[in-house]
């Protein structure tokens, strides 16, 4: 499989099963409803919405949600220039793979601000389903959408000992933010970069360095070639001219008017 084909198809793939999970959860559920995954306590569906960023971190106000949108909009432009150019350059398919990761996570938290205000009726707190495409139109407008996050792993859900300093006796809960297929999409990305393609940081491209490395092969080459195909040029004082060997002919016979 090309390069190409391998990072448009992480980006399909994550895209379909972020967007499906997040059209069932918003039709299928009310606001804070819960379904435990495979029967465990601590791995839940639960549906909640927020404004802001990943994992249910909010950027308060109107101005604040659609800077934010911009700002992804921004980010997500100058992901697809970069990723374009590190295909070209011929890094390895676990870098392209990571950054397709992270593309595809971003891509699908947009499609939620852009468009789920337009498309879906509001979430009622109290209960009900939200329609998708409603007769009176969505609950937001363009960019002004909610993102829909489920995920939520709260593997440790306890208290505090009394003799642990200022936190003795409180509440301490491990995984605590709820989030969507997209923000751990990113997340994988991200720590597959920082872990498993630490080389992406202090060496360049593939491709810069086999230009290098062909640049500095092909100049000795040149040069060798030229010293072998020119040969050196012989001074007057090791070849005689024809003047010279016709007054050497001549030594003889005036010499021998002399005699």
């Amino acid at each position: 499989m090309k390069k190409s084909s391998l990072v448009l198809a992480v980006i399909f793939l994550v895209l379909v099963l972020d967007q499906a999970l997040k059209i069932w959860v918003k039709t299928q559920m009310n606001y804070g409803d819960e379904i435990k995954i495979m029967g465990l306590d601590w791995a839940l569906i639960h549906f909640v919405e927020n404004n802001g960023m990943a994992f249910g971190i909010s950027l308060g106000g109107e101005y604040g949600k659609l800077a934010l949108s911009l700002f992804r909009i921004i980010a997500v432009g100058f992901l697809v220039y970069y990723l374009r150019l590190l295909v070209r350059s011929g890094v390895s398919a676990g870098l392209l793979v990571s950054f397709a990761l992270i593309l595809a996570g971003a891509l699908g938290n947009i499609l939620d601000s852009a468009f789920y205000g337009l498309i879906f009726s509001e979430s009622p707190y109290h209960g009900g389903l939200a329609e998708l495409f409603p007769e009176e139109g969505g609950y937001a407008t363009f960019l002004h959408g909610k993102v829909v996050d489920m995920l939520y792993f709260p593997i440790i859900d306890t208290y505090l000992p009394e003799w642990v300093p200022y936190w003795g006796g409180s509440h301490f809960m491990f995984f605590k933010p709820v989030f969507n297929i997209a923000d751990l999409s990113i997340t994988l990305g991200v720590i597959n970069i920082l872990l498993f393609q630490r080389s992406f940081f202090s060496s360049p491209p593939a491709r810069e360095n086999a230009a290098e490395e062909q640049e500095e092969e092909t100049v000795p080459l040149s040069e060798t070639a030229a010293g072998e195909t020119t040969a050196p040029e012989a001074s007057p004082a090791d070849t005689g001219s024809p003047e010279d060997a016709g007054d050497e002919d001549k030594l003889p016979s005036a010499r021998e008017g002399i005699d």
